[in-house]
């Protein structure tokens, strides 16, 4: 069943790639799209009957080269099966909703076929992705890492017509280039220290890399310390966080749909997978995690700032997205890797279903993009501005404090923000709050815009706005479902106490008073099952203990389980035993950029245009998004440049094709002309030279005979 799942999307993409010609257009692309709802139908059967332990299941012998010994193996644990639903789910019901969007795409002639290739980059992608998050080592990971950043880069350009896109996809691919870098120079160091690339011997060998010097650039490093950041590196490029988080914006030049699958639910999640996959060697490199919730913090603030004035409806959502991959490192730097992928989780169904809405709106505005062309669209498409509503509502944390009914992000995001407070992150806490209020703003500020007001722009375009196809619209009420109930569902198996936590995962658990006295007791699998256990996040293990009930924590050696939590990793208690005051916090953030969006854009709408010209220079900042990319151009585009042209005049014009043209027209004529006059053609000459060259011969000869 898991191969089938892993190789469906692979067939499906080279049906519609290569055989639309044979069998049509319409029957290639609902066969890739057939073959993704069988990889997401198998994959949520693995995610609800899996029993959270971890298994190998072995496809073929690939590369043997001296001591690396590595196969093509699916490794399915907990991790595997959320990402494998995660993935599945969101690109099927692209697929479907690419059958509406791309229907009369005005960037093709009529006539030309397009669709074939898009739904086979799409397919081709899912496959990459599912290569990616079921590796059972790092070189197949890598294998998927490098497929979906070629699969983005075709996806981004699809409209290969459109300057625009071409440059795009170059800077995706070229951006990402230099975090891969950094990941292929951890998993070398990582072969170089445990002659292995496989999870369970690097995760065996982690203690002995924590005690390890590694000589690197000059200076003696902690091995564990630096192999995570080289790794890390990597996340950063692939799931755009801040220094490598140009090119995620500008992705946004492809289709909607390639925007919802790629740069929103999946492959932008990657590095928040790996991240959390190499747990064991986390937990052993504070250093690193310290510096990845530093920059997970600084991203989630960063890219909430830009959102909040940007006007391209897609801009706001990738700035989103970029904000949110920030939550997800604050949570896996501070140790709680579970929450991490909580929201991840969380985040793939409604923001998914944000960036699809968004694709509603403009196919009804006929492909118009701008918000401030937009407005009064909720009577036109009401459909579309349920689901956006819906999203809003669940990224933005909506929800009852203190309990745990509420939106999907109320109450993924709340537990990161509790976590960064319980894990000693005073930074992190608070530039997520601040985030959590910037982001209530643009998310309400998006559907003031487009939802409510009078109409702006273009007359015709809002007369003519229509909902869009039911093809369009059931991914969106499927997503839906998702938003809403998803965090409810499964709160206690991500961030319940350890007991379900550690059932979920497949970590093993022991009672804190056996852990104290060094006792190693294996999991009761029925601890989970106590219906007397505390499970609101308001109450504290101590108040667990005091009435009698037993209180466990996580055990077991790194590789044990999906996850690996060491022994001083307390960051789970301390957040469901953190104050009111933190775990209402976010709550009330929400409530101010609500308020907030609601003053600017409701009762007033002429408030931001006013403060926008009073502040000029900070909103110039906002609107250039801190001026990364002009920064960028003249520390590396144009010395690079600079450097190109001065090779290409220089070295190649006047060096090398002067060398050779100075060797073709001056050097090779002059002895060419020498020869010619010694050709008189009188035998005396010819006699003359050959009397010189016997006399050299016998000249030399009688020297070389006397030597010896």
């Amino acid at each position: 069943m898991e191969t089938i799942l892993l190789f469906a999307p692979l067939v499906g993409a080279i049906i519609c790639g290569f055989g639309w010609k044979f069998i049509g257009e319409t029957a290639a692309t609902w066969t890739a799209t057939g073959l993704l709802f069988l990889s997401a139908l198998l994959s949520w059967i693995v995610f609800l009957s899996f029993d959270g332990i971890t298994q190998s299941i072995e496809i073929m012998r690939w590369i043997e080269s001296g001591s690396l010994s590595t196969s093509w193996a699916i490794r399915l644990d907990r991790m595997t099966a959320i990402m494998l639903i995660v993935v599945t789910t969101v690109s099927s019901l692209v697929h479907l909703y690419s059958f509406g969007y791309m229907a009369h795409d005005p960037q093709w002639k009529d006539g030309e076929s397009y669709k074939p290739r898009f739904f086979a980059y799409l397919s081709f992608f899912t496959f990459a992705m599912l290569m990616l998050v079921t590796s059972d080592n790092l070189v197949q990971m890598f294998f998927g890492w490098e497929g979906v950043g070629v699969a983005s880069y075709l996806l981004i350009g699809f409209y290969y017509r459109k300057p625009s896109a071409n440059a795009a996809a170059m800077k995706a691919f070229i951006v990402n280039r230099v975090g891969d870098f950094g990941f292929a120079l951890g998993i070398f160091a990582l072969f170089f220290l445990t002659d292995s690339i496989n999870f369970d011997d690097i995760f065996a060998a982690v203690p002995q890399l924590a005690e390890t010097q590694l000589s690197f650039l000059w200076s003696e490093w902690n091995a564990a310390n630096l192999i995570a950041v080289l790794l890390f590196i990597g996340a950063m490029g692939k799931s755009a966080q801040l220094i490598l988080h140009t090119w995620l914006p500008d992705a946004m030049e492809g289709p909607t749909p390639v925007s919802a699958l790629i740069h929103a639910a999946t492959m932008v999640t990657a590095g928040v997978f790996l991240v959390c996959r190499m747990s064991p060697l986390m937990e052993f490199a504070p250093e690193a995690t310290t510096f990845i919730t530093v920059l997970g913090a600084t991203t989630a603030f960063f890219a909430a700032t830009v959102g909040l004035v940007q006007t391209d409806i897609k801009r706001v959502i990738a700035y989103s997205t970029c904000s949110q991959l920030g939550y997800m490192f604050v949570a896996a730097g501070v140790g709680m890797y579970s929450a991490a992928m909580f929201h991840l989780f969380t985040h793939a169904f409604f923001k998914a279903m944000l960036f699809l809405g968004a694709g509603s709106v403009i196919h009804a505005m006929h492909h118009e993009q701008d918000m401030m062309n937009y407005g009064g669209l909720r009577k036109k498409i009401p459909y579309t501005f349920a689901a956006m509503m819906i999203g809003t509502l669940a990224i933005t944390g909506v929800g009852i404090p203190l309990t745990h009914f509420g939106f999907a992000g109320f109450l993924s995001k709340d537990a990161i923000i509790e976590s960064a407070y319980a894990g000693g992150s005073s930074y992190g806490f608070w530039m997520l709050v601040i985030a959590a209020a910037m982001t209530s703003f643009y998310s309400w500020r998006l559907i003031f815009l487009t939802f409510y007001g009078k109409p702006r722009g273009d007359k015709h375009t809002h007369d003519h706005a229509h909902e869009s196809p039911m093809v369009m619209l059931i991914p969106l009420g499927v997503l839906a479902l998702g938003a809403i109930f998803s965090g409810m569902l499964w709160y206690n198996s991500f961030f319940g106490h350890a007991d379900k936590v550690g059932k979920f995962y497949g970590i093993p658990v022991v009672e804190a008073s056996a852990a104290a006295h060094g006792e190693e007791v294996a999991a009761d699998a029925d601890h989970g099952a106590d219906d007397s256990h505390a499970t609101t996040a308001d109450e504290g293990h101590g108040a667990a203990d005091a009435s009698g009930e037993h209180h466990y924590v996580f055990a077991g050696q790194p590789g044990e389980g999906a996850l690996y939590f060491g022994a001083d990793n307390t960051v789970l208690d301390d957040a469901h035993a953190a104050p009111k005051w933190v775990k209402v916090s976010p709550f009330i953030a929400m409530l101010l950029g609500l308020g907030l969006a609601i003053l600017f854009y409701i009762v007033n709408p002429s408030l931001p245009g006013r403060l926008a010209k009073q502040q000029q220079p900070l909103y110039l900042f906002l609107k250039n998004k801190w001026y990364f990319d002009e920064l960028y151009d003249v520390v590396f585009v144009k010395p690079t440049m600079m450097i190109g042209r001065f090779l290409w005049k220089r070295g190649d014009g006047k060096t090398i094709d002067g060398a050779l043209n100075g060797i073709a027209l001056g050097i090779i004529p002059f002895f060419t002309r020498l020869a010619g006059r010694a050709q008189s053609g009188y035998i005396f000459t010819y006699a003359f030279w050959m009397v010189l060259g016997i006399a050299a011969l016998v000249t030399w000869m009688s020297i070389g005979g006397g030597a010896h």
